[in-house]
């Protein structure tokens, strides 16, 4: 069945994800704002759901139409054929969230919408009651400058819960925006990556199953392995196809130091959970001992920061000390995340290239060193 999806993800990362989508075979991929749109039958959704490493859900897009009043939104939600995929057992939560739209009350426009897909229930399944103790459809809505958009989500927990880091440190990074990074620094399965400040280890991880092609969600469950639409052979071909696409003789090394010995011992086990600690060394060591174990190498990291964890001054002085460890030589690259726009001066060279990313509600710059 060819179905109509939404991927949301990370504001910045939406050309990423498009891209990511195309290779998957996806259909009519179009970027929006904070969103990805594509077409594609279950095994799509199946294969986005396991292999997508930047988007945060996958999403089946149901409908789409203009609403400034509560009868404009009940209409609009009951004409959405919801019997294509609800049952007369099954659960259907609503949530969302509305932004510069004259429907700004977020419970009142949940329970107009509960109201609606009811009412079309009840025409369709002749009931006058529903029980809702089957699977469990998540409704979700998005009310922008009085555009509604409805959508069922496919993924349950958010795409960037691996599965691999159970315990993080003080300020983790995003899964997806780790990964994302690895991506920006053209990460590949011949490099070294090193990550001196590396916490929990996140972009180790992520650029490790990114170098061996491992997908994301592979060990994972999805709220739609309970749809009865979807046939247990699709996960399992889609699983198959997953696990014969990963590289297994790849050179890629990593090398992640950090000052605390507690955040290392986390470290390992998230690799070792993600199956990349062969591929990982790890070393207590600080910033100003920074050691390369390599001719050539790509650094990636994410410094703690004012805003994070340490105060402005101490977050400084180590983007100082960094472009003294970090020399500028051929065969070299840094890929260095901050919000602080002083950073290019407090480090000592202007970056190669920018990127604007957001670090959860932080807008940062990825700054680039690779010429």
């Amino acid at each position: 069945m060819q179905m109509k999806f939404s991927a949301p993800c990370l504001l910045g990362l939406e050309g990423l994800v498009a891209d990511e989508l195309r290779q998957m075979d996806a259909q009519n991929v179009l970027a929006q704002n904070g969103r990805v749109d594509f077409e594609g039958d279950e095994s799509i959704l199946v294969r986005a759901n396991i292999c997508s490493r930047y988007a945060e859900r996958i999403l089946i897009r149901m409908g789409e139409f203009q609403a400034q009043t509560f009868e404009e939104l009940f209409q609009g939600v009951k004409k959405i054929p919801w019997e294509t995929f609800l049952g007369e057992k099954d659960a259907f939560p609503v949530k969302g969230y509305s932004l510069d739209s004259k429907l700004f009350s977020v419970s009142d426009c949940q329970a107009i919408i509960k109201k609606a897909v009811v009412e079309r229930l009840k025409t369709k399944y002749n009931l006058n009651w529903f029980e809702e103790t089957g699977t469990v459809y998540q409704i979700q809505f998005s009310i922008m400058k009085n555009k509604v958009t409805v959508f069922i989500d496919t993924t349950g927990t958010g795409l960037h819960k691996r599965g691999y880091r159970p315990v993080a440190n003080a300020a983790p990074l995003k899964e997806t925006l780790a990964a994302a990074m690895a991506e920006l620094a053209r990460l590949r399965h011949y490099h070294t990556l090193y990550d001196p400040m590396c916490g929990s280890g996140t972009i180790l991880i992520e650029g490790a199953m990114k170098a061996l092609n491992i997908a994301p969600g592979i060990h994972r469950s999805f709220a739609c392995e309970k749809f009865p639409m979807i046939n247990s052979s699709v996960w399992q071909q889609e699983r198959m196809r997953a696990g014969d696409l990963v590289i297994r003789d790849a050179d890629f090394k990593a090398f992640g130091s950090d000052i605390d010995f507690n955040t290392l011992q986390i470290s390992q086990e998230n690799a070792r959970r993600a199956g990349v600690a062969m591929k990982i060394d790890f070393s207590k060591r600080d910033i100003k001992d920074f050691k390369r174990q390599s001719e050539k190498g790509t650094v990636i990291c994410n410094p703690p920061y004012g805003e994070r964890m340490l105060d402005i001054k101490t977050a400084q002085d180590i983007y100082r000390t960094m472009g003294k460890v970090f020399p500028q030589e051929r065969g070299w690259a840094y890929y260095i995340l901050s919000p602080d726009e002083e950073f290019e001066s407090l480090f000592g060279r202007r970056a190669d290239k920018r990127r604007k990313l957001y670090n959860g509600m932080i807008k940062c710059q990825l700054y680039m060193y690779f010429k």
